[in-house]
């Protein structure tokens, strides 16, 4: 990365705008999953969607080493001391995770799974309060963590059952830990390979896994047409643009700084739920949730952070 991109990646603003956009783009994913399901008529069995899962991760990260490839003209290398740090982000971040996430979101509801999803900002500061020296918890960030959550669990009233299960929320919770361990360690793999190289293995690698996962449980992709492979296309995509940039930007900034933006997912994907799905969210709480998580993301941006942890 050059200067020029390093100060880009460090601003404050550009912070904000990239962090933001990334979780819209994520956001967005839960409306066009759902599209997805219908379009290649996947069911509830989970290896279907585990299978559903592999290939769009797996497509991401091709596209991720084509692109290198059309402007290195060669593949991207990566050092041999860092070929252990890349294969455990892949399991973990990308095949654990999603493992997990789906096999306990078909145990849930889906308000349920929306709630304890998010979890995973609070696991992600915490476990950089233990890891690093200068990425504390404080009683500022607590209180932005608390106001941000409260949106989401506003945006969410009303849905469904709160009752608690381990193969169901549990199961979720868990997902938000790998997601959490994931950060730890793509910051990692990051200081001896371009983010752009550390995504595109990670994605390739863990989109491969649940591929054979999920063709090894039965799974299959039943209805193959025009719209649905656009569908899988446009979610290959988001995750391509929307890793390689959250990976940069956990590159040059304290991890508790830049998940605290994953408050956004929920809120996103309920507001291009009701644009895409034309789902009813005119809904006093929507409004809320938005005040509350604006809010949250405001005070914990506005704490001074010290340089990035090495």
């Amino acid at each position: 990365m050059n200067v020029k991109g390093e100060k880009i990646l460090t601003n404050p603003v550009w912070v904000v705008i990239i962090a933001v956009f990334c979780n819209i783009l994520w956001g967005s994913a839960f409306p066009f999953v759902k599209i997805g399901y219908e379009l290649f008529q996947i069911t509830t069995s989970v290896s279907d969607k585990l299978l559903f899962a592999g290939v769009r991760f797996f497509l991401s990260g091709v596209m991720l080493l084509v692109g290198y490839l059309l402007i290195y003209r060669k593949l991207p290398s990566l050092h041999k001391d860092n070929i252990q740090n890349v294969v455990s982000l892949g399991i973990v971040q990308t095949t654990f995770q999603y493992i997990f996430f789906y096999i306990g979101l078909s145990n849930t509801t889906s308000t349920n799974g929306s709630i304890v999803n998010s979890t995973n900002v609070f696991l992600s500061a915490i476990l950089a309060h233990f890891v690093y020296t200068n990425d504390k918890m404080t009683l500022r960030k607590w209180v932005g963590c608390v106001i941000g959550f409260c949106g989401v669990i506003f945006v969410t009233l009303g849905q469904g059952s709160t009752r608690f299960s381990l193969d169901g929320e549990g199961f979720i919770m868990i997902a938000g830990l790998m997601f959490a361990v994931g950060s730890v360690i793509s910051k990692k793999a990051t200081k001896k390979d371009e983010s752009w190289v550390v995504t595109a293995y990670n994605l390739t690698l863990g989109g491969g896994i649940l591929i054979l996962a999920g063709i090894m449980c039965g799974g299959s992709l039943h209805e193959i047409t025009l719209h649905g492979s656009m569908v899988l296309l446009y979610l290959a995509l988001l995750s391509a643009i929307s890793f390689t940039l959250w990976t940069m930007l956990l590159t040059y900034n304290n991890i508790g700084k830049i998940c605290i933006y994953n408050f956004v997912i929920p809120v996103s994907g309920t507001l291009l739920s009701g644009l895409v799905l034309h789902e009813n969210i005119l809904k006093l709480r929507y409004l809320i949730s938005l005040i509350c998580v604006c809010t949250g993301i405001f005070i914990v941006n506005s704490v001074k952070h010290d340089k990035i942890p090495k």
